[in-house]
C-alpha cells in the first residue's frame, strides 16, 4: 500500500515517510554540520561536494534530505493555513521582480546592444548595471524615507501611507538614457531640497485623490 492510501480523501497526502530514526541517531553529525555553516567555518558548497563524492549515498546525506523534506513540508502546511504568511511571501516575490524589471531596463536601455566582444567585457556591464540599479534604489530610498520623516511631522498619515505604498524599484522619474560617470564626484546631492518639493499639502491633496503621480511615480 502506497502511504497516500493510508490518508484517505484528505486533500494534503504525504508521499513518502520521514526518516525520523535516521535523523536522531545523525543528530551529532547534523548539529556539527549546521554549527560549521552558521560560524562560516565551511560553506554549502564545500558540504555538497563532500557528500556528493561518496560512491553510495552515506547515512547523513539521507539523514539531512530527510530534515530538509521535514522542514520543507511544515513550511507549506504553514504557509497553506496562514494568510499572513502568503501576503509576505507575495510581497518579498513583488520586490524581487521589481529589482529584476529595473535592472533590466538598464542593462537594455540601448536595445539591448552589448558593445563589447570579450567576456570580461561583458562582465564589466553586468556589474555596472548591477551599480546603476543599486544606486537608484538607494537614492529612491533614501528620498522616500526624508519625505516619510517630513510627512511624519506634519501628521499627514495619508501621504505616509501613501510613501509607504512606494517602491524604491520605480525609475519612471529616472532619465536612463545618456553617459554614466564612475568618475568621483565633488558634488553631493541635496536630499532636503528635493524632499522640500513634495512639502506641498496641495500637491498630497491631489495624490490621494488619484490626480497627481506619486513620489517616483
Amino acid at each position: 500500500m502506497r502511504i497516500a492510501d493510508e490518508y484517505g480523501d484528505f486533500m494534503i497526502k504525504p508521499s513518502r515517510k520521514a526518516y525520523d530514526r535516521l535523523i536522531e541517531n545523525e543528530w551529532p553529525t547534523i548539529q556539527r554540520i549546521m554549527a560549521s555553516l552558521a560560524q562560516k567555518d565551511v560553506t554549502q558548497a564545500t558540504i555538497v561536494r563532500k557528500l556528493a563524492s561518496y560512491a553510495r549515498q552515506n547515512q547523513t546525506e539521507k539523514a539531512l534530505w530527510g530534515l530538509e523534506n521535514i522542514c520543507r513540508t511544515l513550511y507549506i502546511l504553514e504557509y497553506i493555513d496562514d494568510v499572513e504568511l502568503r501576503k509576505c511571501v507575495q510581497k518579498a516575490l513583488n520586490r524581487g521582480e521589481a529589482y529584476h524589471r529595473l535592472r533590466r531596463a538598464v542593462a537594455f536601455v540601448n536595445g539591448g546592444k552589448f558593445r563589447v566582444k570579450t567576456e570580461a567585457g561583458q562582465q564589466l556591464w553586468n556589474e555596472c548595471s548591477r551599480l546603476i540599479t543599486n544606486a537608484i534604489i538607494y537614492y529612491n530610498t533614501v528620498l522616500l524615507s526624508r519625505v516619510c520623516e517630513q510627512k511624519k511631522a506634519a501628521g499627514d498619515q495619508d501621504a505616509q501611507d501613501i510613501i509607504k505604498g512606494t517602491s524604491p524599484a520605480a525609475w519612471q522619474s529616472v532619465n536612463l538614457f545618456g553617459s554614466f560617470e564612475f568618475t568621483p564626484s565633488t558634488s553631493k546631492i541635496d536630499i532636503d531640497a528635493l524632499a522640500a518639493r513634495y512639502a506641498d499639502p496641495a500637491y498630497w491633496s491631489k495624490v490621494v485623490q488619484g490626480k497627481q503621480e506619486p513620489p517616483l511615480g
